[in-house]
């Protein structure tokens, strides 16, 4: 390694003893001078890094207008894609609205139908049960009309369903025709499938049937239930007379104040629990006024021995009023008098002892057979008392009605006859100073009480026996409500896929131009595709939408009164069974049951409105599905792969093949562009198309359910529509095999 070092050396110094050595430096340093200046002179070599750079700037920055120019395009299809599927999603909360109408407009004529039985059981309210239930048939009827036009409507909006989305497509497409390249956008959208499954078909019976019921029915229970009600009118006065009898007059002071309480309370001096007082009718009871009588006749009867006296007819006058108290106290141990509860309501059994008041009243009463007083073996004189002082040899007892036989003799010193006995509770009972006075008109009431509680039962029965069925009938209303409903599988269910092209053809540097870069190359006609589906947003708003449209209707009584007030009231609060199910229902039931006076003697009302409040909760009715469809961006192929129809096989092919020569391409356009033409035909002019209008027969409102059309959406928005399957047919030509389609 030393060795060549030397020679190296060796070699320039050589060079220099031959000088050449100065030549040599000189070529070298003029080299250096073309690329280097040190005086600070642009040199060629700057000159040329510039250019470079320049030419690399300008060539990046036309690739990247040119590459943005072509990608642009997807996202404007992209964009179009969503606003075709946004039509499907409007279609289908217009398909809302009306299943909400539908189900309200049902429940509401059962609801009604059911009020209308139910005031029907409240003879106050007769001719309110009448209007109810003419109501309901309207309302049927009217649910009814409006079912038809809303399928009606909405199976046309189905078949322009496809151009709408067509042209709210072509129309987003078209809105981006600006900027620097000045671009030519047309857009092909096609709902997938492209058409739609017929709505309605669906029928029920049920609500007929309960209109059948309630009103070959309405007229005999508002006839049996008025009975029930004059039954009960006489049970309750009855039972005021009795309580007035016993004690009530005390309390209010009528007649004196004279009544079983105050005459007990005079006569007896009968008091605290013995002798009760009550202030109400309400709390009081037959039951109550026999306990009385027994404690009065038990005092009196106590009080008798005390009151001796030494005059023969006076000591007969007292033993007589002994032997009634006894014959008084039998009676009333016998007394079976109960109200009970039973399946009808209050059912009274047994009765209250008459006590005779008269001596043909002792005749027929069991003590003429019964109570027995002394007569003489020898001579058969009848005593009233066994120390009569005219009591001559032996004697026995004999019942009293041997004072009516041939053998009898009245005696001398006590004057004993059968009039003695049987006259004892007639002065008494024939004047308000008399226990016996009060304690009969109570017995009386309690007969009469009888007998009108036990007529209401079997006219109660009536009643339910015909109510019954009719709540059964709302009870399957509500149970098949979902066999009617307005339900829809729309074009474009599965998705919608956009083919988009940019017709313009511009050259490379349009609004670019440069040197650094060649401007002889054109920018060529562009295509994308796109797709988009609806997808479930639980949008808690959606519920609020279709209350806030219908709305309208139940506020807009004003001052309605009566049934229209109650078919108002309830249908405001229906309106929110779609969102609310079950609870709403039953909040509407009740809303329209208490805005009712059902208080009745008869009691029915309640129990009407009971049993309709008890179909209600067993009806277990679940809320709709409010979850909001929104547009998403979806991938093509899943788009394409939810339909076997002819579009969505050809598009599946082009895709698979990228738009080979032998591609099926032509085959995709020309069903479009025939049913697009059709679908433009039975298309309508102007801004909105009115599916159906609510019109209730309350309130005189009526509400329009409309669709909003796109932006010009009318007959010449076809010829549009027509130029974009052109322009996507011709580009599909005119690129294939170029590119694939993206």
């Amino acid at each position: 390694m030393a060795g060549n070092m030397k020679d190296k050396r060796f070699g320039r110094a050589a060079l220099r003893r031959l000088g050449c050595a100065g030549g040599w430096r000189r070529a070298r340093a003029r080299a250096r001078g073309l690329w280097r200046d040190d005086e600070g002179l642009t040199s060629v070599g700057m000159a040329v890094s510039i250019m470079l750079c320049l030419t690399l700037v300008f060539s990046g920055a036309q690739l990247y207008r040119v590459e943005s120019a072509s990608a642009e395009i997807q996202e404007v299809a992209d964009v179009a894609a969503l606003a075709a599927e946004s039509e499907v999603a409007e279609f289908m909360i217009a398909v809302k609205l009306c299943d909400a109408t539908v189900l309200s407009m049902t429940l509401l004529s059962a609801t009604v139908y059911g009020i209308g039985i139910v005031c029907a059981c409240v003879p106050p309210l007769a001719a309110l049960s009448e209007r109810l239930i003419s109501l309901a048939n309207e309302i049927r009827q009217a649910c009814d009309r409006f079912y038809d036009l809303a399928t009606n409507g909405l199976n046309h909006l189905q078949k322009v369903l496809p151009f709408l989305s067509a042209v709210s497509a072509a129309q987003v497409a078209a809105a981006n025709n600006d900027g620097a390249m000045d671009a030519s956008y047309y857009a092909l959208a096609v709902l997938v499938p492209y058409e739609g499954v017929e709505i309605g078909g669906a029928s029920s019976d049920s609500l007929a049937d309960l209109g059948d019921k309630a009103e070959g029915s309405a007229q005999d229970i508002r006839d049996d239930a008025a009975a029930v009600e004059e039954a009960a009118e006489r049970a309750n006065e009855a039972k005021l007379r009795g309580y007035m009898a016993d004690c009530g007059c005390a309390v209010s002071g009528a007649d004196g104040g004279r009544c079983m309480y105050e005459r007990a309370s005079h006569l007896a001096s009968l008091a605290g629990a013995s002798n009760p007082l009550y202030a109400s009718v309400d709390a009081w009871s037959f039951e109550v006024a026999i306990a009385r009588a027994k404690a009065y006749y038990q005092k009196r009867k106590a009080l008798v021995p005390a009151m001796g006296s030494a005059n023969p007819r006076e000591e007969t006058n007292l033993q007589c009023q002994y032997a009634y108290y006894s014959y008084a106290l039998a009676e009333l141990a016998r007394a079976d008098f109960r109200v009970s509860a039973g399946a009808s309501g209050e059912e009274v059994t047994g009765s209250i002892p008459k006590l005779f008041r008269s001596t043909p009243e002792l005749r027929e009463s069991w003590a003429y057979g019964s109570v027995r007083f002394p007569v003489s073996v020898s001579d058969g004189v009848m005593h009233g008392y066994a120390g009569c002082p005219g009591i001559s040899g032996a004697t026995q007892m004999t019942v009293v009605s041997y004072c009516d036989s041939d053998a009898v003799q009245t005696c001398s010193v006590c004057e004993f006859t059968i009039g003695s006995f049987g006259g004892v509770g007639n002065a008494s009972s024939r004047a308000p100073t008399g226990f016996e006075y009060h304690y009969e008109k109570m017995r009386q009431a309690s007969e009469d009480y009888k007998a009108a509680v036990n007529e209401l039962a079997p006219l109660k029965e009536s009643v339910k026996d015909k109510v019954n069925p009719i709540m059964d009938a709302i009870g399957e209303v509500i149970a098949d409500v979902g066999t009617r409903r307005i339900s829809a599988e729309p074009p474009g269910r599965g998705g919608a896929i956009v083919m988009m092209v940019n017709a313009a053809t511009n050259a490379a540097d349009a609004g670019f131009e440069s040197l650094f870069v060649g401007g002889d190359a054109t920018l060529g006609a562009r295509a994308a595709v796109s797709a988009s589906a609806l997808v479930e947003d639980a949008a808690h708003d959606n519920g609020n939408v279709i209350t806030s449209l219908l709305d309208g209707v139940g506020e807009g009584g004003g001052a309605a009164t009566g049934a229209a007030r109650v078919v108002l009231d309830c249908w405001s609060t229906l309106l929110r069974v779609y969102a609310d199910g079950q609870e709403a229902l039953l909040g509407a039931v009740r809303d329209g049951l208490d805005s009712l006076s059902l208080g009745s003697l008869g009691g029915l009302g309640s129990w009407a409105a009971d049993k309709m409040t008890s179909v209600i909760e067993a009806a277990g009715l679940t809320p709709a599905n409010l979850n909001a469809l929104k547009p998403a961006l979806l991938n093509t192929g899943h788009v394409a792969s939810s339909d076997s129809g002819s579009f969505t096989v050809a598009f599946k092919q082009v895709k698979a093949t990228a738009l080979s020569a032998s591609a099926p391409a032509t085959g995709l356009f020309p069903g479009l562009s025939t049913a697009l033409s059709d679908a433009v035909t039975n298309a309508v002019s102007g801004t909105t198309i009115t599916i159906a209008e609510i019109e209730l027969p309350v309130g005189g409102a009526t509400v329009p359910i409309e669709l909003t059309l796109p932006p010009e959406a009318g007959e010449a928005a076809g010829g549009f529509i027509g130029q974009c399957i052109d322009k996507v047919g011709s580009a599909v030509s005119s690129i294939a095999g170029e590119r694939p389609w993206q």
